[in-house]
C-alpha cells in the first residue's frame, strides 16, 4: 500500500517496524560506499595487460616518433585516429589529452577567462557578468568548474529528450549567457540519451554571445550495461551543417573503459577552435603522456575492438545496476514515495523521492554506514530546489556490498518519509 493512503496509525505502526529495521542496520557497523561512478576492481583487472603492451625499447615508436620524448603537443596521429573514429568526427579535429577530460573541460574555461575564445571580443574576466546553462540534474563537477571562475549558474530543466530547449533557447538571448553544459548520451545522473530533435535544436542556436559554447561532455559514448551499442551523432559534423562549427567542444575519455587514474582524454573541435587552442596551450605544456596514448591505441586497436571490450564491462556492470533497481522496485515502488530512471547504460541512477526527502534519506545512510554524493549535489550551487534528486552509483562495490548498502537506502528512505507523513 502506498504510505499517502495509510491512516495514521498504520504509519505509527510501520514507522515502529522500520525503526527496528533502521537500529539493527545501525549494529553492523557497515562501511560503504556508493558516492561516486568509479570502476570496480573487477573492471581494472579486466583491463591490466594493458601494462605490458609496450616490453621493448622497438615498441615505443610510432607514427616515426620515439614517443617516450618531447613533441606532438597536440597527440599522436594514430591516438587521434582511434578518438575520431569512436566519436565519428575527423582526426585533425582531436587534441589528445592526459587522463582527465575534466582537466581539457577546465583548461577550455579558463582560457575563455583569460585570453577569450575564438570569437571573443574580450576575455571573459573582463565583462561584468558570465553566465553559464546548467541542465538540471547534472553532473556536480562541471557545475562547479564554471562556479569557480565566478559565473552565474543558471539552472535548465532536463526532460526526456535532453534539456528543456524552450528555456535554452529563451536564455540565449541574453549577450551575457556564454555557454551550456551537456551530457548527450547516458546523461549524468538521469541516463538519458538526447533525442535527435534536441541535438538539432542545440546545432542551430542563435546565441546573442558570438563566443557561446557547447561544452559537450560524451563520457558514456560507448558505455552501455544493457543491451546492444547505441550509435550517437557527430556533434562537430552537425554543429558545421548548421552554420555554428565553432560553438562546440567535445571531450570524452578513456576513464571508464581503461584505468581512471592513468587514461587517455580528448578535446574534439573545428580546426579553427583548435589552432587557437592549441596556441595558447602551447605555453603551459610541450605534451601530454605519449606513452600513455600509443598503450591505449596498441591495446584498443580501433573501435570495433573497444565495443568488445565494452561488453566485457557491461558483463560486470549489469548485475550491479540489476541489484540496485530490483530492489528499488521491490523495496520502494510499492510505496508510492519515490520515482527513478532504469538507464541501460553509463554509470548512475537517477532517484527522485518526494518533495524534502532527500537530505533527510542521505543523513539516514550516512548514520547507518553507507556514504552516497551528497543531497543537492546535481544542481548548480548544491541546492537542489525540491531537495528530491537523489544520485546512486553502483559501479565500485562488489555485488554482495552494493546489496547492503542498497537494502540500507531503502529502510532510510523509508524512515523520512514516515518521518514526513506523521509529522504533518
Amino acid at each position: 500500500m502506498e504510505y499517502k493512503n495509510m491512516s495514521h496509525e498504520q504509519l505509527a505502526a510501520e514507522y515502529d517496524a522500520v525503526s527496528k529495521k533502521f537500529a539493527s542496520l545501525k549494529e553492523k557497523n557497515l562501511k560503504l560506499d556508493m558516492s561516486r561512478g568509479k570502476p570496480g576492481k573487477e573492471q581494472l583487472d579486466l583491463v591490466s595487460d594493458m601494462l605490458t603492451v609496450l616490453s621493448k625499447p622497438e615498441d615505443c615508436v610510432a607514427d616515426g616518433l620515439d614517443v617516450r620524448n618531447y613533441g606532438e603537443l597536440t597527440g599522436l596521429p594514430c591516438a587521434k585516429k582511434l578518438f575520431a573514429e569512436i566519436l565519428g568526427c575527423r582526426p585533425e579535429e582531436c587534441f589528445i589529452g592526459g587522463n582527465a577530460s575534466l582537466t581539457l573541460m577546465y583548461d577550455t574555461i579558463a582560457k575563455a577567462y583569460t585570453h577569450g575564445l575564438l570569437h571573443s571580443e574580450k576575455p571573459w574576466s573582463k565583462l561584468d557578468t558570465v553566465k553559464f546553462l546548467c541542465p538540471s540534474p547534472g553532473y556536480d563537477r562541471h557545475f562547479k568548474v564554471t562556479q569557480s571562475f565566478g559565473a552565474e549558474l543558471i539552472t535548465i530543466p532536463m526532460t526526456a529528450e535532453g534539456p528543456d530547449m524552450d528555456a535554452v533557447e529563451e536564455a540565449v538571448k541574453d549577450p551575457a549567457v556564454k555557454g551550456i553544459w551537456c551530457v548527450p548520451k547516458y546523461s549524468n545522473p538521469d541516463g538519458i540519451i538526447y533525442s535527435q530533435a534536441t541535438i538539432e535544436r542545440i546545432a542551430h542556436l542563435h546565441p546573442a554571445a558570438p563566443d557561446f559554447i557547447v561544452m559537450w561532455d560524451n563520457a558514456y559514448c560507448i558505455h552501455e550495461f544493457e543491451g546492444e551499442y547505441v550509435p550517437f551523432p557527430d556533434m562537430l559534423s552537425i554543429c558545421r551543417e548548421a552554420g555554428n562549427p565553432d560553438m562546440v567542444f567535445e571531450y570524452a575519455s578513456t576513464s571508464k573503459v581503461t584505468f581512471p587514474g592513468a587514461g587517455v582524454s580528448v578535446m574534439a573541435a573545428s580546426t579553427d577552435n583548435l589552432k587557437y587552442m592549441t596556441n595558447l596551450i602551447g605555453m603551459q605544456s610541450i605534451s601530454a603522456d605519449k606513452v600513455n596514448q600509443l598503450r591505449h591505441v596498441r591495446y584498443l586497436k580501433d573501435k570495433a575492438h573497444t565495443l568488445e571490450l565494452m561488453k566485457r564491462h557491461a558483463q560486470i556492470l549489469g548485475p550491479k545496476f540489476r541489484a540496485v533497481l530490483d530492489a528499488l522496485e521491490r523495496e520502494i515502488a510499492p510505496l508510492g514515495i519515490a520515482s527513478w530512471k532504469r538507464p541501460k547504460g553509463g554509470y548512475f541512477v537517477s532517484l527522485d523521492t518526494a518533495d524534502g526527502l532527500a537530505k533527510r534519506t542521505l543523513a539516514l545512510c550516512k548514520e547507518a554506514g553507507v556514504v552516497m554524493t551528497n543531497a543537492g549535489a546535481t544542481y548548480p550551487y548544491g541546492a537542489d530546489p525540491r531537495d528530491r534528486n537523489i544520485r546512486i552509483a553502483p559501479s565500485l562495490p562488489p555485488v554482495a556490498e552494493l546489496e547492503a548498502a542498497i537494502e540500507v537506502f531503502c529502510v532510510c528512505l523509508r524512515l523520512a518519509a514516515l518521518e514526513q507523513l506523521l509529522n504533518k
